[in-house]
Parts: C-alpha cells; structure tokens; sequence
C-alpha cells in the first residue's frame, strides 16, 4: 500500500496540480493538509473523478485536512479534532481507519511569530496531538501519523540551520517535544531508510528557495511498531514542487509491504 501526505496550500487553487500528480503518482491513501476551503466548496466531484473518495474536515482560511483513498479501499472516519481545548474550532485533524489501519491526517500550527500567543498555542496543541498519539500506541493497532508537522527535527532536516534557530518550526522547545514523541515508540519513517541523507519536503516561495534547493524536512511519516517492519520504500516527489503553480510543499510517500 502506498501512502501520502501533501500539504496543497489551498485545494482549489492548486486543483490541476493536485489531480495531474495522483494520475502520475498513483498512490492509494492520501493525506491532505491546508485546504483553504469550507466543506461546501471542496472539489469532491474531481476527486472522484480522478478515482477517490475522500473524508474532509474543512475551514475557509489556512487551516483544512482530508484524507483520499481509492474507490476500492473502504474509509471510515473515526473523529476529527483533538480532545483538550473544547474552545479550538480550527480544522487540524482528522483520523480514519483503512485496511484495518488507523491513519491519523496532521497539520500542525506554525506558531510564528515565537515567542507569542501563537506559539504558546502550537505547543498546547502539540501536547493534545502527542497525548492523542499515545492513546493509539495503547490500542495495540498498526497506525500512521502524518502531515505537516511544521517542525525541523534535527540540523539535518533545514537549510542553513544556523538562521533559524529562533523560528517556530526550529526552536529547541518544539523539537524536544518531536522527540518525545517518537520517544513513545513510533519510527519516523524516513529517517529509518535514509538516516543520514538530506531531504526536504518545503521550498518557501521567496528567494528561490527551491532553484537552490534551501529547503526544510517538515512534512513527517510517523509509524506504529506494527508497520515499521513492514515499511518497504519512502521518499518525496520534489519535482512536483517545480511545476506551474504548485504548493510550496512536495508529497511525500511510503510503501508498506501487505
């Protein structure tokens, strides 16, 4: 099964580029992040044109997630949100269960300008996530977690780190608290197949960022001890950054072995 996360930076808007990459791609559950479109106004025709049904949880501004599996695998939708601050109505997440796999859909708060309210905010949220994450290790069920973590793990994972040390994505509060939550037992799937190698998966859209490949590893597969063993292939579609109106994310992928 091959499975992926893209951050479209508005579905509408990118609506061409998203369609022309699942003909292309062909993979056959995906995460979508940052929608920009209420419920009403999501494409749902084209998708299913294109041969997938979806489950979304939609917001006008910024925020916006779904997932897509092909018109033969079964979806259920298991929750959207997280439990722990009854008062957030913004759209971050969703969970659904396919193949008798609980895929949780992700995006996280940027948090910028830090420190801040927003920031504050990113971290609650995070706790809520990880809290959440570790409710599903509980369960004892084969699980991936993925989208747009909106955080740089490591030196690795950023262009020139040393510029970034006091933005949101980079500061030592938030990847602490991505260590953590690998610490519970998940395998960041990536990393495991290529530990030292440079990846990004984000090009800003200013400076070029992209012709000169000073990018960031921000979108992230995380992976229950039960799929782990079962990752076969991983990686990120960068051209898909390069074509005519994209995101300034790229799709990344996996495969797992049935």
């Amino acid at each position: 099964m091959k499975i992926a996360t893209y951050n479209v930076n508005g579905i509408n808007a990118r609506l061409p580029v998203v369609l022309r990459w699942l003909k292309e791609s062909k993979p056959d559950v995906v995460c979508l992040q940052e929608l920009k479109s209420p419920d009403e106004k999501i494409p749902k025709s084209e998708i299913e044109e294109a041969g997938y049904k979806a489950i979304w949880h939609g917001q006008k501004r910024w925020n916006g997630v779904a997932i897509l599996a092909k018109e033969n695998i079964e979806i259920q939708e298991m929750s959207r949100g997280l439990e722990g601050e009854p008062e957030d109505e913004q759209s971050r997440y969703i969970e659904a269960v396919i193949n008798d796999t609980v895929i949780g859909c992700l995006y996280m708060p940027n948090g910028n300008p830090a420190p801040g309210p927003k920031f504050e905010y990113k971290m609650r949220w995070f706790a809520r996530f990880s809290k959440r994450a570790k409710e599903l290790l509980d369960h004892n069920v084969p699980v991936v977690l993925t989208g747009d973590y909106n955080v740089m793990p490591t030196e690795k994972d950023v262009y020139k780190p040393e510029r970034w040390v006091d933005d949101a994505l980079f500061r030592p509060e938030v990847r602490e608290a991505f260590h953590h939550l690998v610490a519970q037992g998940w395998t960041d799937a990536i990393r495991k197949l290529y530990p030292e190698e440079t990846i990004y998966t984000f090009w800003d859209y200013f400076r070029n960022a992209y012709g000169r490949n000073a990018g960031h590893r921000i979108d992230h597969f995380l992976l229950s001890p039960h799929l782990s063993d079962r990752l076969k292939a991983a990686g990120v579609d960068k051209d898909v950054r390069g074509w005519e109106k994209s995101s300034d994310h790229a799709p990344v992928w996996i495969e797992l072995k049935d």
